[in-house]
C-alpha cells in the first residue's frame, strides 16, 4: 500500500508534535504546515512555541508566523489557507505533514467545513432562550437537539442561520465534503503520559519568561489592540500581561500561566481522544526529549 503523501499530527501543548514533524520531515524530504490558531501569529512565537528560525532554516514551514495580531484569522480563513499550500507542496511532488494542537483546523481538513454565509445575529439574540428553542425546534429540530442547555450563542447563531438563509444549519452542515481525500492521510497523535505532560508544560513556561514571552506580551499590550482579538487569547497570554502591568508578581503570573497551560493541554488530550480515536498513537520516549530539546 503506498503511504499517504499527507500525515497530520495531532496532540496537546508541549506533547512533542514539532519534534516529530521535525524528524519526519527530515527523514522524508516533507514540508511543515502549521495547523495552530496562535502559531499563525508572528508576534507571539517564544510564548506559542512556534518553530524555531533554525527549524524553519532546515524544513519549509507554512502558515507559521504569517499574520498580525490586529488580524482575527477563522477556521475558514486557514481552511483556504491550508488547501491552497498542501496544493503547492503536492504540485512539488513532495510530502506534506500538518502539525500542531487546534482540533477544529484538523476537523476541518478532515470532516468538512460548512461554507454558511454570514448572518446577522441580532434579531436572534434579542429573543429569550426559551423562546429561541421553540423556534429553533421548528426550523432545525437537530440542531435544537444537540445545543446543551445554556449554550444560548449556539442557539442564537443556529436560529440566525435557519431564519435568514432559509436553510436549517443541520442541513448546511451535512452538505459539508472533508478537503481532504479518504487515503490521501494519516494520522498520529502525540499522547504523552499526563503527569510528565504537566511537568514539560511548567518547565517550558519558565523557559519562555527567559527567551522572551514577557517581551512580546509587552509589546503587543503598547498597541493597545482589541482585547477580543484571537492573539490576545493565547495560553499565557493575560497571565504574564498582569505581571507586565505591574498587577501581579512575577512568581504568581508565571504559577497562573503554568496552570493556564495545563488546562489545556489536558483539554486538548480529551479532544484528540474523542475526536481522533482512530488515529495512530504515539507516546516514545524519544519524542519526549526530542520535545524538551526544544524547549
Amino acid at each position: 500500500m503506498t503511504t499517504p503523501s499527507i500525515t497530520l499530527i495531532g496532540g496537546p501543548t508541549a506533547g512533542g508534535k514539532s519534534a516529530l514533524a521535525m524528524a519526519m520531515a527530515r527523514d522524508t524530504g516533507a514540508e511543515i504546515v502549521g495547523a495552530d490558531s496562535m502559531q499563525i501569529y508572528r508576534d507571539l512565537a517564544v510564548l506559542t512555541a512556534a518553530p524555531t528560525e533554525a527549524d524553519r532554516a532546515e524544513v519549509p514551514h507554512h502558515l507559521v508566523g504569517v499574520a498580525d495580531a490586529a488580524e482575527a484569522w477563522s477556521v475558514g480563513r486557514w481552511l483556504k489557507a491550508a488547501e491552497r499550500t498542501l496544493a503547492e507542496i503536492a504540485a512539488r511532488s513532495k510530502p506534506a505533514i500538518v502539525v500542531g494542537g487546534t482540533g477544529l483546523y484538523f476537523n476541518a481538513l478532515t470532516r468538512g467545513l460548512a461554507d454558511i454565509p454570514e448572518v446577522d445575529r441580532e434579531r436572534s439574540a434579542a429573543l429569550d432562550e426559551v423562546s429561541l428553542r421553540l423556534a429553533l425546534k421548528a426550523l432545525d429540530p437537530a440542531a435544537e437537539a444537540r445545543i446543551k442547555p445554556g449554550d444560548r450563542q449556539r442557539l442564537i447563531r443556529a436560529h440566525a442561520v435557519a431564519t435568514q438563509t432559509g436553510k436549517a444549519l443541520s442541513d448546511w452542515q451535512a452538505e459539508t465534503r472533508p478537503a481532504l481525500a479518504p487515503g490521501t492521510w494519516r494520522g498520529i497523535v502525540v499522547e504523552p503520559e499526563r503527569e510528565a505532560l504537566y511537568a514539560r508544560c511548567d518547565a517550558r513556561l519558565e523557559a519562555m519568561v527567559e527567551a522572551g514571552a514577557l517581551e512580546e506580551v509587552r509589546a503587543l499590550d503598547s498597541r493597545a489592540l482589541d482585547p477580543e482579538l484571537p492573539a490576545l487569547k493565547a495560553v499565557g497570554y493575560r497571565e504574564l500581561l498582569a505581571f507586565v502591568r505591574r498587577e501581579a508578581e512575577l512568581a504568581d503570573a508565571l504559577a497562573a500561566a503554568q496552570m493556564e497551560t495545563r488546562k489545556y493541554a489536558k483539554r486538548q488530550l480529551t479532544w484528540f481522544r474523542n475526536q481522533a480515536k482512530d488515529w495512530k498513537r504515539v507516546c516514545t520516549e524519544s519524542a519526549q526529549q526530542a520535545s524538551e530539546s526544544r524547549s
